[in-house]
């Protein structure tokens, strides 16, 4: 079973995609920011992160090139709202995989997951 790490901020997000991901089959971790998620990375290394562009403490992209740097390899998928598209083509440079808007679209994340898990 693949193991899927959710980083975001918002509670009702992290639970509402927790929620898509464990219908899915996937086991799922999450953490309320940038600097949680790394640590969860390094004790569950999932095979794959959701991961938002904004959050306090940490945000997305600091998350993101910290991760790369210890974890070439990992794969992040950026989560953000149709006004941070800049952000998001900053995150694909450092090495995010894909992106999704919030809300996303159940269809588009499947096709997102299936494509990088296999």
């Amino acid at each position: 079973m693949s193991k899927i790490l959710i980083i975001d901020d918002a509670y009702f997000v992290r639970i509402k995609i927790r929620n898509f991901l464990e219908g899915l089959g996937y086991e799922v971790f999450d953490a309320a920011n940038g600097t949680l998620g790394l640590l969860a990375y390094d004790e569950i290394n999932p095979d794959l992160v959701f991961c938002d562009v904004t959050m306090p403490e940490m945000g997305g992209i600091i998350f993101l090139k910290t991760l790369i740097a210890k974890h070439p390899d990992a794969k992040v998928v950026m989560l953000t709202s149709a006004s941070e598209q800049s952000l998001i083509m900053e995150a694909l440079t450092l090495g995010a995989k894909n992106f999704l808007v919030k809300p996303f679209d159940e269809d588009k994340a499947i096709e997102v997951i299936h494509t990088l898990l296999g």
